[in-house]
C-alpha cells in the first residue's frame, strides 16, 4: 500500500512542478530572445555601417541610425550608450567577422598563416585574410581615421587600431627573420613597416574604391608586391 502524502507534501510538488515548467519555457524562450537580440544588433550594426560611410562619423546622429534600423531610440540607447560605442562595435564585428570576442591575433586563419613553414605560402594566407577583412571593414577604418581629427575618442581609437595592427605584422616579420626567410639586409622592423604600408586601409580604398580594382586583382597585386618586398622573391 503506497504511503500516504499530505496536503503539505503535495503542495510542494506542486510548487515543484511549477518551477519545473517555468524553467522549461524559460530555457525553451531563451534561444528565442537569444535570436532576437542578435538580429536587433546586427539590423543596428548595417544601418549604422550604411550611415557612417555614408555621412561621416559626426553627420551621423544616434536618431538616425534608430530611425534607419528600425528602433526606438530607447533601444539604441540601451544597447549602445553613445555613438563612439556604437561605432566601435559596429567596426569591431565588420573587423573580425562576428560578435565572438576573439582579437585578429588569434583567429584560426591568422594563426594558421603564422605557422605555415613555407614564407610564401605565408603571405598568401596572410594576404587573403587582410584582403577579406578590409572588404568587411576598409570603408568604416577610413570613417574612424577621417573623424579622428575632430573626435578624441576617435583618435585614440584609430590610433590603437594602427599600433595593433602594426604588432601584428611585426610578429609575423620576426617569424620570417627568425626563419632566414626575408631578403637580405631587411630587418623585421622595416618588414613589418612596409607590410603595415602596402597592407593599409588606404591603399585598399584608393585601388578597391577610387580604381575600382576588383578583390582577385587586389589581393594579386599585394601578394606579389609583398613577396617581392620581403623575400626578395619577383612579382609576377
Amino acid at each position: 500500500m503506497p504511503p500516504e502524502i499530505s496536503r503539505s507534501e503535495t503542495a510542494v510538488n506542486d510548487d515543484s512542478l511549477r518551477d519545473m515548467s517555468e524553467y522549461v519555457k524559460r530555457r525553451y524562450r531563451s534561444p528565442q530572445r537569444a535570436a532576437a537580440a542578435a538580429a536587433t544588433r546586427a539590423r543596428i550594426r548595417e544601418a549604422a555601417a550604411e550611415l557612417f560611410v555614408e555621412r561621416g562619423f559626426v553627420a551621423t546622429t544616434m536618431r538616425d541610425v534608430a530611425k534607419r534600423a528600425r528602433v526606438g531610440e530607447r533601444t539604441l540607447y540601451d544597447a549602445f550608450p553613445s555613438k563612439t560605442a556604437l561605432f566601435g562595435h559596429t567596426l569591431g564585428v565588420a573587423t573580425v567577422g562576428d560578435e565572438q570576442p576573439v582579437p585578429v591575433a588569434d583567429r584560426p586563419e591568422v594563426r594558421a598563416a603564422r605557422d605555415e613553414g613555407d614564407p610564401a605560402a605565408a603571405i598568401a594566407q596572410y594576404v587573403e585574410y587582410l584582403a577579406a577583412l578590409l572588404d568587411r571593414a576598409g570603408d568604416l577604418i577610413m570613417v574612424s581615421v577621417e573623424a579622428a581629427g575632430s573626435d578624441p575618442d576617435m583618435r585614440a581609437a584609430a590610433d590603437a587600431g594602427a599600433t595593433e595592427t602594426h604588432r601584428l605584422w611585426l610578429a609575423f616579420t620576426e617569424q620570417l627573420h627568425a626563419r632566414g626567410a626575408l631578403r637580405e639586409g631587411l630587418t623585421a622592423v622595416d618588414a613589418a613597416d612596409i607590410l603595415y604600408a602596402l597592407g593599409s586601409p588606404h591603399l585598399h580604398q584608393l585601388l578597391r574604391r577610387h580604381r575600382g580594382w576588383s578583390s582577385r586583382r587586389y589581393r594579386t597585386w599585394l601578394e606579389g608586391v609583398l613577396g617581392a618586398e620581403l623575400l626578395g622573391r619577383a612579382a609576377p
